[in-house]
């Protein structure tokens, strides 16, 4: 069966192992891999993993540019396997020139982490980075953390709910963590979800109640590397997959929403 993994982070080979482990630090959680593009095709191999969205994060507007470049670079070395997702800066001084030069490098998608950037996913900056979208482009946004407010998932349904047409994908189910009680408000929304760590912290009967939750058309399966592997976390997710799930969240689901932008598919 054909699989598409979601949601990967890489980082150019001299600084991989510096950002991987900042990621580890920064959530007191061990990372498995160095965040090198050599390791990660060697991970979807093993895997069986055809194809996956790359992408890094920018904590200050001087970097949008340069990590922009190196997405698509590395998408242009291996076309057949990235989909590359741009990073974007709520500080930037020309949100929109960040995006239009996005779409000129033939990226795929916006990815946006508000805990590690350090805004509110529904602020008036935020709110910048949509309008400037202009649902020209998904976006994948990194989605709850117990500790910080910058990404409850109400704040993310305040963003779906003032921009209904824009496709958004929450990371990690969702905010699984610290939903409150807008599960079924986020699913109600048109959002997408992607599987990405969370099975190593719930029971398997618990990401079954995710998969009813957002039901198997807007799910994404995501490995969330160099955090975790990818087989492993296709193991886990094959046990609680319904069978007629499993094409849909392993690649159709992904392909569907992407054939919307004209990509590549």
């Amino acid at each position: 069966m054909k699989i598409i993994d979601s949601h990967t982070h890489i980082y150019p080979d001299k600084i991989a192992v510096k950002a991987s482990n900042s990621i580890s630090d920064f959530y007191s959680v061990g990372v498995k891999f160095d965040g090198t593009v050599g390791k990660l095709l060697e991970r979807l191999s093993n895997a069986g993993i055809s194809e996956c969205v790359v992408h890094s994060v920018a904590t200050t507007p001087a970097q949008v540019d340069s990590i922009n470049r190196f997405i698509a670079k590395s998408v242009s070395e291996h076309p057949d396997v990235f989909f590359g997702f741009a990073t974007l800066h709520p500080d930037s001084d020309d949100i929109k020139r960040d995006v239009d030069n996005a779409i000129a490098m033939g990226l795929h998608g916006i990815k946006l982490h508000p805990d590690f950037q350090k805004f509110n996913a529904d602020s008036d900056e935020a709110m910048r980075i949509y309008e400037a979208v202009g649902g020209r482009l998904p976006i994948l946004i990194h989605a709850g953390d117990y500790r910080t407010e910058f990404s409850k998932p109400e704040r993310i349904l305040n963003v779906c709910r003032t921009f209904p047409k824009q496709d958004i994908i929450a990371a990690h189910f969702g905010g699984w963590s610290v939903w409150g009680e807008c599960a079924k408000e986020l699913a109600d929304c048109g959002i997408y979800v992607d599987t990405s760590s969370t099975q190593g912290f719930i029971p398997p009967e618990r990401v079954r109640e995710l998969l009813d939750i957002f039901s198997g058309d807007r799910i994404l399966f995501g490995s969330d590397y160099p955090m975790w592997d990818a087989a492993d976390e296709i193991k886990m997710l094959n046990k609680v997959l319904r069978e007629e799930e499993k094409e849909k969240v392993f690649h159709e689901n992904f392909e569907n929403l992407m054939k919307k932008y004209k990509t590549k598919i």
